[in-house]
């Protein structure tokens, strides 16, 4: 089922369920620039037998409103966007699964509405001080970064986007690039537009300042160890799981910053075995 959500004057949010309606909810909440649609459908599928799954397009990506250039925010805006998809759709309480930003995002949550997080599960996430002393991204990640809002035609933006996520998977998993051409050919027909989400990493950071406060969280917490992850790897999960007040860790060997099929699995295991843990 689909939905549009207004979260502010002029901006509506694309959204969708999946599973039970009387499931316990679960939202995912994906990465910086990037659609609620890069969340495996098989994935989506796996939890939806057990919960009501709930996923979304942030602002300016997918088919939601694009109008950062007129009306800017802060990342911080996010996470209350997050908060009025649950209220939109009657979810007084859900687990929650942020991948990248959408981690640190659940990290916002964890602290301003902890009684609306059932339990966190992050994937691919930098603690909300930016990871410990020493970790850098990849510079190969960063190369790829600094030409993301160079203008391109639709063949050249979809080679490029291959070619991120290629770059983004860690060389372990072997990379299938007709998977991730699919995929990102079905969100450049869902968002109706070929150029490149930008907003994101244009966003204000105030308010993000609050690792310190993580060790007081109750909320039942897994991070997912991605060991080949170019951008928030092995030392960040365990930096962030030291910061979280009850938080284990789990690796799914070979992951890096991107969600191949082959992985979905394994990620599908631990998210329901971490759910089923609170109920």
């Amino acid at each position: 089922m689909e939905h549009k959500i207004t979260v502010a004057p002029g901006i509506t949010l694309w959204g969708e369920e999946h599973g039970d309606p009387a499931a316990p909810p679960l939202l995912l909440i994906m990465g910086a620039n990037a659609s609620g649609l890069a969340w495996p459908d098989s994935l989506v599928a796996a939890l939806a037998r057990r919960h009501r799954v709930i996923r979304y397009d942030h602002r300016d990506t997918g088919a939601s409103t694009w109008s950062f250039d007129e009306h800017p925010y802060g990342i911080t805006d996010l996470a209350d966007d997050a908060i009025a998809v649950l209220d939109a759709l009657g979810a007084d309480a859900a687990h929650v699964v942020g991948m990248s930003m959408g981690g640190m995002l659940t990290q916002l949550l964890l602290l301003d509405h902890p009684d609306r997080i059932r339990s966190a599960t992050f994937i691919g996430t930098m603690a909300l001080d930016g990871g410990p002393a020493g970790s850098e991204i990849a510079p190969e990640v960063a190369a790829v970064w600094n030409t993301m809002a160079d203008p391109r035609d639709r063949a050249a933006e979809l080679d490029w986007r291959v070619e991120h996520w290629r770059v983004l998977g860690g060389g372990e998993i072997p990379f299938d690039p007709e998977e991730f051409r699919r995929s990102e050919e079905r969100i450049i027909e869902h968002s109706g537009r070929h150029e490149s989400p930008t907003a994101h990493a244009r966003a204000g950071t105030e308010g993000l300042d609050r690792a310190s406060e993580l060790a007081a969280v109750a909320v039942p917490a897994l991070v997912v160890d991605s060991p080949r992850d170019p951008v928030a790897g092995t030392a960040h999960a365990r930096h962030l799981a030291g910061l979280l007040g009850r938080a284990r860790v789990a690796t799914v060997p070979g992951l890096g910053h991107a969600l191949p099929e082959s992985a979905v699995p394994q990620l599908a295991e631990l998210i329901l075995e971490h759910t089923a843990r609170k109920g």
